[in-house]
């Protein structure tokens, strides 16, 4: 699986669980700002992408870190990355 197939997995997941525009997944967009997610959506969204990609996230500290989607982007690509290795 390619980066932009990931970016673009999540982008879809993410929009479809919180009935987001696909036009508002950018990668600049902030969760809290831009899309209106809180950090009870935070939870919802770390089971989504656990199921969509077949990762774990659980309590990662570094889930914590991350404000936009970019961060987001970047952290399921190395999560994806580190199970290929």
């Amino acid at each position: 699986m390619t980066n932009d197939e990931i970016i673009e997995r999540t982008n879809a997941a993410i929009a479809e669980e919180f009935e987001l525009e696909m036009n508002d997944m950018v990668p600049s967009a902030s969760f809290k700002d831009d899309l209106g997610l809180d950090s009870l959506d935070a939870v919802d969204m770390v089971i989504v992408l656990e199921q969509e990609f077949g990762i774990k996230i659980g309590k990662d500290p570094k889930i914590l870190r991350i404000r936009q989607l970019s961060d987001l982007h970047s952290y399921v690509i190395d999560k994806k990355n580190a199970i290929l290795n």
